[in-house]
């Protein structure tokens, strides 16, 4: 390049550079003076509002620190509303919950009705002054004055409850629990109340004070499976909420607080005292005077009886839930939000369902220790016919037949062996019952004893525990039991359990968590002939003039098909030996093919019986909310039992269905030796469990297994036994043998 270009070129071009090097230096030279100029004079600007000594750390410290965290808080503050104003996000959020819904059983009949429904011909000011004022002096006194959160509310709500050691004074505003009504649950949780906290500023920000209390009025739930003051005063007095007195009125504004608990058909002396409650509200807040509430003390108000009245309420809660999925399918075009629906519910059905639960509640809970129940019972395409979410209503509106997760214990184990029977097994394969580990885990029969070689059929109808677990290992091969498992898993899911199913080495026997109407539905699967329906409770949605706009057969999910008939027909044949001769004997039903699983957790927290006929699948479960242990409660007892009351009201008037794998079932008795043993069936119908000490329980235990040792020492030299001596590559002792081989009999467990 130096010897092409002329020198006078390569002069110019030096020169160039040197200009443009003296024209940056000159550049950040005149940069820095200007700023250090302007520093300066800021500096001497500045120092005209120079604060020194005391006044510094009196203001000028704590206003700068007060001004870096409130900047912090803001953001901190920020972080948190974003997921409570996520729930804002569907522009249709104040019509979303604005659903009317009347209910239809499957012959339509009306059985009760959810949801709310606007009336415009009840406005705020027609309805009357002194429940509105009840309301304000009892739930938010400076309703009008706050910008949604009642700060000192609040305040002296925390004083009064640290004085009190617990919670006597709730300190939420109308507008936090329209907010939780409208967006939020009931759980009370911290971040419950953050995003309540929020939403209630911003519906302060979108509606006017008296359009926040109108529809606080029309959708607080007021118990009695009714929402709404007008339909409150409707349910309980048999009037419009236009017409209720002053006693009438205190009663309902003492329903906010707790519906369940100051119910008045449910509790008539406890809502009169609440009403009362709220009358001295009246007069503390300065909206009534003594003298004009004296006659709402004197004469308190009459409520209808309902007591007869027998509402499947459980089940009508599940129901509006599945109506809202189905409304939010349709187009946003669509604006109707009064609706009539025909549900798939038999109200004969239902009754036996809740009489028999309640029978054996009352006759033997408390020698069983046992305070709750729950069932459902399910035809064959996931048409729900009964639910009980528990033993009253009244008292609590959690569904644990829907919500509720619990343990199914060996009731879980036939998901376990249908995925044995779809990688190869038979229902006469056998496997060894002897001791097995997954690492510090060794799980043991009910006993603590081994049957030794049983078949796949005996297995089950004992309830043995080991096989399950050896088929988890064995369906996992190279991969170990972890993938074995996950197979177990992949086969539930196919059946249409959605619960989490945590995997852990006890998953074989139940140890993972399912809800009572998934359990139920999944067994459907095998009367069903492999196909696996969905849950479901509605059958048709018409609107209020009668339009049909949804059906099931048409829109609704259609069944899959979870396993190969010949496989769901060998599991109900192996199922029914469970019935017939297994731990489920008080399930038998004359003349009716069954089959099923009982099932019982550690500790007899649990108790569940599982079974279906050619008909329909049901499930029941006893146990306590507070997850205590019953008394040596088992699936074989009040579970079996009830559920065999309930099957036989199902089956009343019904053309019994033949039961793939198992045929038309048997009359019971067939001959006079199963009469002499149904006989002592019968008369061993749930009864208050034996008083057994540890010791005792632990010399029978002991007892029982010197028995089952002699037994095997007198069948190893017994001549002419044959002995399988043939096995194949299956770890841990599994063994094939043919059909008509005959184990050791073994301790059941119910």
């Amino acid at each position: 390049m130096p010897k092409i270009l002329p020198d006078r070129w390569k002069q110019r071009i030096r020169n160039r550079l040197l200009d443009f090097d003296a024209r940056i230096d000159s550049t950040l030279f005149s940069s820095a003076v200007g700023i250090r100029e302007l520093w300066e004079r800021f500096s001497t600007f500045m120092d005209r509002f120079y604060v020194g000594r005391w006044k510094r750390w009196v203001f000028i410290e704590p206003l700068s620190e007060a001004a870096t965290i409130g900047a912090g808080g803001l953001l901190v503050l920020l972080a948190l509303a974003q997921p409570a104003f996520r729930e804002t996000a569907d522009e249709d959020w104040l019509k979303k919950s604005d659903l009317a819904v009347t209910f239809l059983d499957r012959y339509g009949n009306p059985i009760g009705s959810r949801g709310i429904k606007h009336n415009d011909s009840i406005p705020l000011e027609d309805f009357p002054d002194s429940l509105i004022k009840a309301t304000l002096a009892t739930e938010d006194r400076r309703f009008y004055d706050h910008f949604g959160i009642d700060i000192a509310g609040t305040a002296r709500a925390l004083v009064t409850n640290a004085q009190a050691g617990g919670v006597r004074q709730g300190g939420s505003s109308i507008s936090q629990q329209l907010a939780k009504n409208l967006f939020l649950s009931n759980e009370r949780t911290l971040e419950r109340k953050v995003n309540e906290a929020f939403l209630a500023i911003w519906l302060e920000t979108r509606l006017s004070k008296n359009e926040i209390l109108k529809l606080y009025l029309d959708r607080a739930y007021m118990g009695g499976g009714t929402f709404g003051a007008d339909g409150a005063a409707h349910f309980y007095f048999n009037k419009s909420v236009r017409d209720v007195n002053l006693a009438e009125a205190a009663m309902l504004a003492g329903l906010f607080k707790a519906p369940t608990k100051f119910a008045p058909h449910i509790n008539l002396p406890a809502a009169r005292a609440r009403a009362n409650v709220v009358l001295d509200n009246l007069v503390d807040a300065g909206f009534m005077t003594e003298g004009q509430v004296f006659g709402a003390r004197r004469n308190p108000a009459s409520v209808v009886d309902r007591r007869d009245e027998n509402s499947p309420n459980y089940y009508l809660d599940w129901a509006f839930d599945e109506v809202r999925k189905v409304v939010e399918t349709f187009p946003k075009s669509y604006t109707e939000r009064v609706f009539v629906v025909r549900t798939t519910i038999d109200t004969n059905v239902q009754r036996a369902a809740e009489a028999a639960i309640e029978n054996q509640l009352r006759q033997f809970g408390r020698d069983y220790h046992a305070t709750q129940a729950a069932t459902v019972l399910s035809d064959l395409d996931g048409g729900v016919r009964a639910m009980v979410g528990g033993r009253d209503y009244g008292s609590s509106q959690f569904n644990r037949a829907v919500d509720a997760y619990r343990q199914p214990g060996s009731s879980f184990k036939p998901y376990v062996y249908t995925t044995a029977l779809l990688n190869g097994f038979k229902p006469t394969s056998i496997v060894v019952d002897g001791p097995v580990c997954i690492g510090n885990w060794c799980p043991q029969n009910y006993g603590h004893s081994y049957s030794g070689s049983v078949t796949l059929t005996q297995a089950i109808t004992r309830s043995i525990n080991v096989v399950p677990v050896k088929l988890s290992i064995t369906l996992g091969g190279k991969a170990g039991p972890k993938a074995g498992r996950a197979k177990i898993v992949e086969v539930a899911r196919r059946f249409g359990i959605k619960a989490p199913l945590i995997d852990t080495p006890s998953l074989p026997i139940g140890s993972t968590e399912v809800t009572v109407l998934e359990h139920a539905v999944a067994y459907a699967t095998f009367p069903n002939k492999g196909k696996a329906p969905t849950p479901h409770a509605v059958l048709e949605v018409r609107t209020g003039a009668g339009d049909l706009v949804w059906r099931f057969d048409r829109d609704g999910p259609k069944p899959r098909q979870a396993i190969p008939a010949s496989v769901a027909a060998d599991m109900a044949g192996m199922m029914s030996h469970v019935v017939s001769e297994g731990t489920a004997r008080r399930a038998a039903l004359d003349g009716i093919p069954t089959a099923g699983k009982t099932g019982t957790t550690n500790a007899y927290r649990d108790a569940w019986f599982v079974g279906y006929t050619g008909n329909f699948s049901c499930a029941v479960w006893y146990g306590n909310d507070d997850y205590s242990p019953t008394n040596r409660m088992t699936g074989g007892s009040l579970p079996a039992q009830t559920w065999r009351d309930i099957m036989i009201a199902a089956h009343q008037g019904v053309e019994v269905s033949e039961l793939a794998g198992v045929g038309m079932g048997t009359r019971l008795p067939a001959s006079p030796a199963q009469a002499n043993a149904r006989a002592a069936d019968d008369d061993a119908k749930p009864a208050p469990p034996p008083v057994l000490t540890r010791r005792g329980a632990d010399i029978l235990a002991r007892l029982e297994k010197m028995l089952d040792d002699a037994a095997k020492a007198i069948d190893k030299t017994e001549p002419g036994k044959p002995v399988s001596s043939t096995t194949v590559g299956f770890p841990d002792n599994f063994a094939a043998a043919s059909p008509g081989g005959a184990p050791a009999s073994g301790p059941r467990k119910n």
